[in-house]
């Protein structure tokens, strides 16, 4: 299917967006365009980043897919079947329901440190003031989503959408308003991160001689660890969808004297896959070699998450049934599967390119 000349605007804004990572990280978000009965929206398990030179978005059939929604239905119809050799975003419904011509979906950090807070509704009520916004609590992606902001836009006219336990949602008229839009919330919303103590790479490097693990990419990670407070966040629960499928539920900790080798065993030995990621308090974090760029980016997430979480604030975390809803769905494990062929593929392997101004 041809592409209209409206795709070009939202190839050149998603790809701005999406290598921000206080807004997007890895696969994370996406974006869309409606364009007469068709919605071009990124494909799950493409990057935001990529816009400009891959392939990323596909082409739905808007009024199929609300009517599909309005049954129940989360399959969603693409507009040429043969072409497809991509599926559309898990979130697809998001873009479909709302009816802006631009939607645009982000992981943005200061949202999500407001969006993860028992005491957030009157913050979001005076910082939001003027615009039309409205908050959801946690809902699972896809049609869960999809009925409860369904019901929230045939009340009211809504631009912005905070996600409890997700992030933020706007839509505009325009790529370039979307993008504003989202700056302009995330400025509302801004939280400063604390300063985190040292990292002991030394250690570190000792430490994961001989193992499976490594020191993260960016340094900022290490900051979960040497803060006690972002320690204790991180280890109490999942924040977040992205956090449990790239990172597993919650993270945990490396005992004071206690070796990679050993955490391995003793996880083994409850049934589970060796962790993705471990804290070690007071010295920082490590990583698995074998890590995708996804769960990389989301250790850097966490990061800047729970640094901008204050000291009292009362934490909501996602359920354990939450968390095996995500890690037993079956469109998560494709969109990992694609980032780990991502990886393989040399696309982007290396982070340091993506923005954190």
């Amino acid at each position: 299917m041809r592409e209209p000349a409206e795709l070009r605007e939202l190839r050149k804004m998603s790809a701005r967006v999406g290598t921000n990572i206080r807004l997007v990280q890895g696969a994370g978000g996406n974006s869309s365009i409606k364009h007469g009965d068709v919605l071009w929206v990124k494909a799950s398990g493409t990057w935001l980043a990529d816009a400009e030179h891959n392939n990323i978005f596909v082409p739905v059939a808007l009024q199929a897919a609300r009517e599909a929604l309005a049954r129940g239905d989360e399959r969603i119809p693409l507009a040429n079947e043969g072409e497809a050799a991509l599926r559309a975003s898990i979130e697809t419904s998001l873009h479909a329901l709302m009816p802006h011509p631009v939607v645009l979906h982000v992981h943005s950090v200061n949202t999500i440190a407001w969006a993860v807070r028992h005491d957030a509704r009157d913050e979001f009520a005076g910082r939001l003031d003027g615009l039309a916004w409205r908050h959801l609590p946690y809902h699972h992606p896809g049609l869960p989503l999809a009925r409860a902001v369904t019901e929230v836009i045939a009340r009211d006219t809504v631009d912005v959408l905070i996600l409890g336990n997700h992030g933020l949602v706007v839509g505009a008229p325009s790529c370039e308003a979307a993008e504003a839009l989202v700056h302009e919330v995330e400025e509302r919303l801004a939280l400063t991160p604390r300063i985190a103590p040292a990292t002991n790479e030394r250690a570190l490097q000792e430490l994961c001689r001989g193992s499976d693990y490594r020191l993260p990419t960016d340094p900022l990670c290490h900051a979960i660890a040497t803060d006690r407070f972002s320690c204790a966040i991180a280890t109490g629960g999942s924040l977040y969808p992205d956090h449990v499928v790239f990172l597993g539920p919650g993270l945990p900790v490396l005992q004071r004297g206690e070796e990679l080798s050993a955490m391995a065993g003793r996880t083994a030995a409850n049934g589970l896959p060796p962790p993705v990621s471990l804290l070690v308090p007071d010295m920082g974090t490590v990583i698995r070699t074998d890590a995708s760029p996804g769960a990389e980016v989301m250790l850097t997430c966490l990061s800047l998450v729970t640094s901008r979480l204050p000291l009292d604030a009362e934490i909501v975390y996602l359920t354990a049934e939450n968390d095996q809803a995500l890690l037993n769905w079956d469109a998560e494990r494709y969109r990992q599967q694609l980032t780990a062929n991502r990886s393989e593929s040399g696309d982007t392997a290396d982070i340091s390119r993506f923005r954190s101004q």
